[in-house]
């Protein structure tokens, strides 16, 4: 007889070799072939809801890393909750409209937007949009991510349009939407406004020049009987041809200076660090007053035909310049604030392109940059440049096209964040952020913010609905036209509003209310696209049946504070007065190992495509579950390489569990809970502790605790103990003894849960595991219609809980000499050792409640004795545990089984069978004979 075949070995066709990328399309064929997500909805119908609402990315690229993060955890939030029980319909979404659109289509296909009529560039810019949302929206579903994919919502969609436009009037009518010639950021590239969130700040290079402006009129107060000057500094030039004023701080004390230069009127606190930069020698102090004394003092304007006026400002600062504020009020927005205060005129002589227009005298039709370089030679010509310098300073750029832009001053629509500040604040404070310093970040952002420009000069969008007369140019907006472009949108669509004329839109007989006229034109800018997305929760929320409003949760990279948590806040707090969610997640962005940015250039990008051709979707969403995604979230090759060996220990562990339920039948073989073995209790509640501490997890959003936990449960509890120690009753014992059983039944217990618990990460994994388990042990055709595991909380008593404490400890210590006799070479397996333990008192207490053949069995040894505490151990063995143990390491007793490979007395005693051991003979002759 071959010993060998008479060993209960695992079987299971669930394959060792995961091959994701191969594997993971047939299961979402299945998915797909099934409609498990409809018939997933049909489950929940009726349960609570959990409405995550989902942040709409751009159409107009394949998703990246960061995307990609993104949209797994939003899938972990929804399959968990819907693990809770939860009816958690999740609805995708996309931003079709704006520059990011017309941007890309013009630069990847050379579209000439004015060569084309509105209507036929829309046209174009929709067919690119949804190109590549088709693109992105299979790449999102291969990430293994479930929703209504074949219905996402658009934010070209008529009804979504209309809604959008009724939010808007509902601004109007509370007085929030208004129209002003204020600066904004202005990108001559795009040829368009920007919003804040659409501005970044990266080093630039600027031209740095001090200049000084005659005083013309010194108010009795800066004597004039020879030339006098205040000194500016300023790093944009090309400004100077609209400035309008210079301002000091009142609090500040001015001092005028005799200088090689002339008379110089500057800070006093500034006067050292100008001399240095300006190379001046001879600074000696004529006369000091406050800036409060110096208001009303006029200047000559260095090279224009005006006078340029001393005003008080507090935004003055003693940081860098000379204390005096060139103040251009229609080039920056400190500058528009102190100048509205002063009645000073907004003058911006810049066109949409960046060029000077005829107002700017000689300087018509000059870029800024080229300009630049002749303004400073007209002051040295004149007389009135002190210095010339380069500066590397952070400046603010498109995020688009990342040129540098301009602050510039045109009519715009506004809507007047000051007028419901205060109720957008407090409703900050009833939302959950998460991490918490989200509440801080976006307070401060919604606290300093400055008018929230929503125009936008573009074809690609939402067109603003307000019409003007032709006779005066009035703005004609209100219930009426609202509800009529509102109407047509839901029609037509925006595209109405360029195909029909402004009489065939507006109501029969509409009059102008400030002249009467009956003619009108449309406004032609389009709403800023943050205004768009904003807009989603009542345009998403309450108009798609299933769905409820306010949502529970917002899900965005930490950018979105300034972004979309913010536009999403302003629309709902002013039209509603309270926020669109009761909870917001943010994560990091996506760097390397040593910290650094994913750049093209410094080559360290990783698209999610390959990830997921090397490793599949399963180990990319188990990477963005392990990350602590409050701070940035670090990969690398070596990082997914860690990952992919992490998923190799998980998926042998259920693999190893499902090979040993070959042959269990719940109904039949499953032993009940009082007959079990302690230690198999004991891992059941190790496992529960898990299945607790993994469901707040992820109720809590704290997937890395899910990770590690799940992963440490596997590789400690189960790999290196449990499914160790109970491989020999699986094996040896006989098939329906009561320790196989048992084993058996924790197994099963164990396997079923822990699939659940990695069902919303290991989508695909734990779906394939779900099929490979008998059908006795599955409540349905998916992993993904279960609940979570149920708990039992007395299953061993905080006695038994803490013997066991104890004795893993003890079980460390006895592996750690086993593996120094392994390295030693004088034992092979475990199971060629007999051990001797040394305890002190309290340790010999917890061994003497363990039998000496659970004891073997625990230590997957041959032999064990417990010495008493006060017998002495032979030198030179293993010490441990504070020196409350000793092990010694020995040759134990008796010969090897041909069967189990454990050594015993009994080995060559038996006629029949002479080189078995007496448990392995009981079963070849009581149950493998029996039944051959």
């Amino acid at each position: 007889m071959k010993y060998q075949d008479t060993v209960l070995l695992p079987k299971t066709e669930f394959p060792m070799r995961a091959n994701l990328p191969q594997r993971e399309p047939l299961i979402q064929e299945r998915w797909l072939k099934e409609d498990f997500y409809r018939q997933l909805r049909e489950r929940r119908r009726g349960q609570p809801k959990y409405i995550l609402h989902d942040g709409p990315p751009y159409a107009n690229g394949h998703i990246h890393l960061g995307t990609a993060v993104n949209k797994v955890l939003k899938d972990i939030v929804i399959r968990s909750r819907t693990m809770s029980g939860y009816d958690c319909p999740y609805v995708p979404g996309w931003d079709v409209h704006g520059l990011p659109i017309e941007h890309a289509l013009v630069r990847q296909l050379g579209v000439d937007r004015h060569a084309l009529s509105p209507v036929e560039f829309r046209q174009k810019c929709k067919e690119f949009a949804l190109h590549w949302l088709n693109i992105q929206r299979e790449e999102f579903k291969r990430l293994g991510v479930w929703g209504e994919w074949d219905d996402p919502y658009l934010t070209l969609k008529p009804e979504y349009e209309a809604k959008q436009v009724e939010i808007f009037g509902a601004m109007v009518n509370k007085g929030y939407i208004y129209r002003g010639l204020k600066p904004v950021y202005w990108c001559a590239e795009c040829e368009s406004s920007l919003a804040e969130a659409e501005v970044e700040y990266h080093d630039h290079t600027s031209h740095a020049i001090y200049v000084k402006f005659p005083v013309a009129n010194g108010q009795g107060k800066i004597p004039t009987d020879e030339p006098a000057y205040v000194l500016i500094w300023t790093t944009t030039p090309w400004t100077l041809p609209a400035n309008e004023a210079i301002a000091l701080h009142p609090q500040l004390t001015y001092a005028l200076v005799d200088t090689e230069a002339g008379r110089i009127l500057m800070a006093e606190e500034r006067i050292a660090a100008v001399a240095e930069e300006t190379g001046l020698k001879k600074v000696e102090v004529l006369q000091r007053w406050s800036g409060q004394e110096l208001e009303g003092v006029l200047c000559r304007h260095p090279f224009r035909d005006k006078t340029s006026l001393v005003i008080l400002a507090d935004h003055v600062t003693l940081e860098q310049g000379s204390g005096c504020v060139h103040t251009a009020p229609g080039h920056g927005l400190e500058d528009y604030a102190v100048g509205v205060e002063y009645g000073l005129p907004v003058f911006a002589p810049v066109d949409n392109q960046g060029r000077f227009t005829e107002e700017a005298g000689k300087y018509a039709g000059m870029k800024l940059d080229d300009a630049n370089h002749v303004i400073i030679s007209d002051l040295k010509a004149v007389g009135l440049l002190l210095h010339h310098a380069k500066v590397e300073h952070q400046y603010p750029h498109c995020w688009r096209c990342k040129n540098p832009i301009i602050f510039r001053a045109t009519e715009q629509w506004f809507v007047s964040i000051e007028d419901f500040r205060e109720q957008a604040l407090d409703a900050i404070e009833q939302v959950q952020w998460i991490p918490k310093w989200g509440i801080d970040r976006i307070s401060n952002m919604v606290r300093e913010r400055s008018d929230w420009c929503i125009s936008r000069q573009r074809l690609w969008g939402v067109p603003i609905p307000i019409f003007y007369c032709k006779q005066c140019g009035e703005p004609v907006v209100n219930e009426e036209t609202i509800k009529r472009v509102a109407d047509l949108f839901r029609r037509e669509g925006s595209d109405g509003w360029f195909i029909h004329t402004a009489e065939e839109i507006l109501p029969p007989d509409t009059s102008c209310p400030a002249c009467g006229h009956r003619e009108f034109v449309k406004e032609k800018d389009i709403m800023d696209v943050w205004f768009d997305s904003g807009s989603s929760h009542m345009a998403v929320l309450e108009q798609r049946e299933g769905l409820r409003w306010p949502a529970d949760l917002y899900l965005e990279g930490s950018d979105q504070h300034r972004g979309w948590f913010q536009s999403s806040l302003l629309t709902s707090v002013a039209v509603r007065g309270t926020a669109p969610y009761k909870a917001v997640l943010t994560h990091g962005f996506i760097v390397d190992a040593e910290g650094r940015k994913m750049s093209k250039s410094l080559g360290n990008t990783i698209a999610p495509e390959e990830i997921i051709n090397r490793y599949g979707a399963d180990v990319l969403r188990l990477w963005a579950a392990s990350a602590d995604y409050r701070g940035d979230i670090r990969v690398s090759p070596k990082i997914l390489e860690q990952m992919s060996d992490v998923y190799r220990r998980i998926r042998n562990t259920i693999r190893f569990m499902l090979g040993n339920l070959a042959d269990f039948r719940p109904a039949e073989n499953k032993v009940p809970r009082e007959d079990l073995p302690e230690m198999d209790r004991y891992i059941l509640a190790q496992f529960y502790r898990l299945v607790e501490r993994v469901i707040k997890a992820y109720d809590d959003y704290e997937f890395h605790v899910v990770y590690h936990g799940v992963h440490n449960f596997c590789t400690v509890d189960l790999s290196s103990f449990y499914l160790d120690v109970v491989k020999d009753r699986l094996y040896c014992d006989a098939p329906d003894s009561l320790s196989r059983r048992a084993a058996q039944t924790v197994i099963a217990e164990i396997l079923v849960g822990l699939i659940r618990l990695v069902a919303p990460i290991l989508v695909h994994t734990a779906e394939e595991a779900w099929e490979h388990l008998p059908d006795e042990l599955k409540d349905g055709p998916s992993v993904h219609f279960s609940t979570w595991p149920a708990v039992e909380k007395d299953i061993l008593d905080a006695r038994d809980e803490e013997k066991w404490a104890e004795f893993m400890a003890i079980r460390r210590e006895v592996a750690k000499a086993l593996e120094q006799a392994r390295m030693e070479k004088a034992i092979g397996s475990s199971n060629d050792a007999g051990v001797t333990l040394y305890p002190d008192a309290e340790l010999h207490h917890v061994l003497s409640q363990f039998d000496t053949a659970d004891l073997e069995a625990l230590f997957i040894v041959s032999e064990v004795e417990v010495a008493d505490p006060q017998a002495a151990a032979p030198e030179g063995v293993w010490t441990g545990y504070d020196g409350r143990l000793k092990v010694l390491v020995r040759a134990p007793k008796g010969e090897k089984c041909a069967r189990c490979w454990r050594y015993s007395s009994f080995v060559g005693t038996a006629v029949d069978h002479p080189s078995l051991c007496e448990r392995c003979y009981e079963v070849v002759t009581q149950h493998v004979t029996a039944n051959s």
